[in-house]
């Protein structure tokens, strides 16, 4: 079986060790990879979200099933083109993956299909936007419309926070197009949780869920990044609670793209807040996260190529999905400066050194005269695979202990209710 990964982060490295461990031997390409899936899969030089050259790679090269990784390609339509030309592909279409790229689309989806979510408006005008900000007053969630890398949400604790996020993203376009609509809604207040499944837009699996750590800083103090680790599964994930999820949050919205037309074939990621009056959607993402595929992908006993198949041929309903009761937590390290201006190119040390127990996902590596450096803000996640928190931190901060670079930080708290 010949298998492409389109991507080339920590998630995509994670996808590809995965793959890598079937005992059915596919044969790997990743577009482009980095220097942590080179001796498991051969790198393509290809952009990316270039749906036609993604296209004349699969033909060209008789490749039976594409994983996408980040949600650029899925906006671009590569599901819908592959499938057009009978490819299988794990990724939602491009209308079915508007809830990623829309968030007025997804607030609007989760309230026609009954999921709990925060009260919202959507705005296509400044001026109406900041009367609103005005008249209800804070806090409340700003978020910019459209795709704006992770960064176009803002949690506006006062009513000068809402109106300076709404002028930077509909007059000043800091996010560009992203910001030509934006939503502002309620803000909710309880524990944060991504939950993910596969679906063939019929059938869901069973839920696993993570916690990612989004502030640079200990303390959840400092900017957010693209996530500085996190933890799996949460001490407060319970089977009762993974039901009221998957029934009340995730289900409705398969069966509503499915009713619409628009059936949701791929990985369905959910970002919940567990309120006072239960879970409620903060947002719905079209594609695996980062860097909780990290966490994730080691807890998953079943075979990720059998996995995908079902998903992309629509026979879900014929797969036992088996998550294990292991714990990981990942570390992240990261360049100095980051998510701010950083330098890359500095050597990485210590990678040979990394203990048993600890996977080393490169993230924003590269390569010089044959040695790795760094080449990103968000360089190695670090996790620790163990049958508990304490042990998984352990192994997580010995990984992270082990390799050095120039510049490099992370936090220090990750998962710290493990030492209680």
């Amino acid at each position: 079986m010949r298998i492409l990964v389109l991507g080339g982060g920590g998630r995509e490295h994670a996808i590809v060790w995965k793959l890598a461990q079937s005992p059915r031997e596919p044969q790997i390409f990743v577009a482009p990879g980095n220097p942590g899936t080179r001796h498991m899969a051969l790198s393509v030089d290809m952009v990316i979200n270039d749906v036609e050259s993604v296209l004349q790679f699969v033909l060209g090269h008789d490749i039976d099933l594409t994983i996408v990784g980040p949600e650029a390609p899925l906006q671009a339509g590569v599901a819908d083109l592959l499938r057009a030309h009978g490819r299988a592909v794990l990724g939602a279409n491009r209308a079915a993956a508007r809830i990623e790229w829309s968030k007025a689309f997804a607030k609007q989806a989760m309230a026609d299909a009954g999921v709990p979510t925060a009260a919202f408006r959507v705005f296509d005008g400044a001026s109406e936007a900041r009367a609103y900000v005005r008249e209800h007053g804070a806090p409340v969630v700003v978020k910019a419309d459209g795709l704006a890398a992770g960064k176009g949400v803002v949690v506006a604790s006062t009513v000068d926070e809402a109106l300076r996020a709404v002028d930077d993203m509909m007059i000043a376009r800091v996010f560009g197009d992203a910001g030509e609509s934006v939503v502002i809604e309620d803000c909710l207040q309880g524990p944060e949780v991504s939950v993910f499944c596969f679906t063939d837009g019929r059938t869901v699996t069973p839920l696993v869920a993570a916690c990612d750590v989004k502030r640079v800083l200990d303390g959840d103090a400092g900017p957010n990044t693209g996530g500085m680790g996190g933890y799996s599964p949460p001490p407060f994930w319970t089977p009762t609670l993974e039901r009221e999820v998957r029934e009340r949050c995730v289900e409705p919205v398969v069966r509503h793209l499915a009713n619409a037309g628009t059936p949701y074939q791929g990985v369905l990621y959910c970002g919940l807040m567990l309120t006072a009056a239960g879970p409620h959607v903060i947002e719905f993402n079209a594609r695996f996260g980062d860097p909780e595929t990290q966490l994730i992908l080691p807890r998953l006993e079943n075979d990720l190529v059998d996995v995908v198949e079902a998903v992309a041929t629509g026979h879900v309903e014929a797969l036992s999905l088996r998550w294990s009761d292991a714990v990981t937590v990942g570390v992240v390290m990261a360049s100095g400066g980051y998510p701010a201006g950083y330098h890359t190119g500095m050597p990485v040390a210590g990678l040979d050194a990394v203990p048993s127990g600890v996977i080393a996902f490169h993230a924003g590596t590269a390569e010089r005269d044959d040695a790795i450096v760094t080449g990103g803000g968000r360089v190695l996640a670090m996790v620790g695979v163990a049958p508990t928190h304490a042990e998984a931190r352990r192994l997580a901060y010995e990984g992270a202990a082990a390799v050095s670079f120039d510049g490099a930080h992370y936090r220090r708290d990750i998962a710290a209710f493990a030492d209680y």
